[in-house]
């Protein structure tokens, strides 16, 4: 694997379009569209019934497409910057719910289509489909991508212009971004054969499409409420951003060390640790209250921590599985980035309706019951979410965590 550090590039400007948005839409929509957070959460989860569509069609577009790679990169990455401006900066050029799902679309479409691109060549990037390798990539590619979540759920927090800002900040990120990486597509596309979906189930595809979408609930769900959490129940106004560099650096720091352990002892192990990791400190933050700061600090370096087992493991076990059954990667990957995202609204139109109808209001004194309903949903829930992910990793068919003994990628990757 050549210059790895622009696999992390790539991944870092993707990031920006996934979590982060999740982060600070419910907010910034409310308080700045004047949305309320219902609206919001079937807004977020129109855009996923888009994606079931849209994400397996862009997988078959990079699976046959003709072109140099490059050309699926620079689409990905302009269509992005363009929904980032829309989102953000500019003023809604028409009703403002209208505006928002177009430029939503924007957004997570280019994200869709490079995430689809970057996770899909995997076998090619990281020079092989054995496991070890997929592994040492994933580091790569999930430090970037960790990096990037931190800098745009950061970015409205310290920017003068705010939300304004964040939207030229991404779009001007994305153009360097391109400047830095088109080397790592400078090659031509082979098409790929056409999607054995029975084939894909037999390899133990379903399992782990199952598994992403259950394992990655908790982490969505607490990303949705965060800023309510610290805000509203810790009442450390101002605090978020701190709490969010210590989880995405417990992360970052994590990936390496979770990314040689399961070389070691293998993945399935690692993932395990990282859940029972995850569940203690989800039970730990359902017993804190206001004023709690030094221990919600260590809840956030502990499950980040937590996170960073899923983040290696996941996507690079899925590629070896691919690799190893000789399906094609990039509608695979559309089903993949589909069940990946279909988290993040999943948690938003159950939970923020769930705060609305016991009258929570962000940023206003709010009476008990919807203060206990917030702690419920932020730590409780995610908490019992793990432990059924939990369930299925042991429940699963051994052979889906197998290594692969290939070696040799279909090319070498330029750049």
């Amino acid at each position: 694997m050549r210059r790895p550090w622009r696999v992390s590039l790539f991944a870092m400007v993707l990031a920006a379009a996934g979590l982060p948005i999740y982060i600070h839409l419910p907010r910034y929509a409310s308080v700045d569209l004047g949305l309320d957070l219902a609206t919001v959460g079937v807004i977020l989860m129109g855009i996923r019934v888009y994606d079931f569509v849209s994400d397996p069609l862009l997988g078959r577009c990079v699976d046959g497409w003709r072109g140099p790679r490059a050309g699926i990169a620079a689409i990905a990455l302009g269509v992005m910057a363009v929904g980032f401006v829309m989102l953000f900066s500019l003023p809604p050029q028409t009703e403002v719910r209208l505006w928002l799902v177009m430029a939503l679309l924007l957004v997570f479409t280019g994200y869709s289509l490079g995430t689809i691109l970057l996770y899909g060549d995997s076998a090619i990037l990281a020079g092989s489909a054995a496991r070890d390798a997929q592994l040492r990539l994933a580091s790569w590619r999930e430090s970037g991508l960790i990096l990037g979540v931190l800098l745009a759920a950061m970015a409205p927090l310290v920017l003068p212009g705010g939300f304004a800002g964040m939207g030229w900040l991404l779009a001007g990120a994305v153009a360097v971004v391109w400047v830095a990486t088109r080397k790592l597509w400078a090659r031509p596309s082979h098409p790929q054969t056409r999607f054995d979906a029975r084939g894909f189930l037999r390899a133990g595809g379903g399992w782990l499409l199952g598994l992403a979408v259950v394992n990655s609930l908790p982490v969505a769900i607490t990303s949705t409420l965060f800023v309510f959490f610290v805000e509203d129940h810790l009442g450390l106004s101002g605090g978020a951003g701190p709490f969010l560099v210590l989880f995405f650096a417990g992360s970052g720091l994590a990936l390496p060390v979770w990314s040689a352990l399961a070389r070691r002892i293998g993945p399935r192990a690692v993932l395990l640790a990282g859940i029972v990791l995850a569940v203690l400190s989800f039970v730990w933050a359902a017993s804190i209250g206001p004023g709690n700061g030094w221990s919600f600090a260590a809840i956030c370096l502990a499950s980040g921590i937590a996170v960073g087992a899923d983040l290696v493991i996941l996507p690079a076990v899925f590629a070896g599985l691919l690799g190893r059954a000789g399906i094609a990667t990039g509608q695979s990957f559309g089903l993949w980035s589909f069940a990946t995202k279909l988290s993040l609204p999943l948690a938003a139109v159950v939970v923020l309706p769930a705060l609305d109808a016991v009258g929570f209001v962000a940023g206003q004194p709010n009476p008990a019951e919807a203060t206990a309903r917030l702690v419920m949903l932020y730590a409780l829930l995610p908490c019992l979410l793990k432990i059924l992910a939990g369930a299925a990793v042991l429940l699963m068919p051994r052979h889906i965590w197998a290594d692969s003994s290939a070696s040799a990628a279909p090319e070498r990757q330029p750049g």
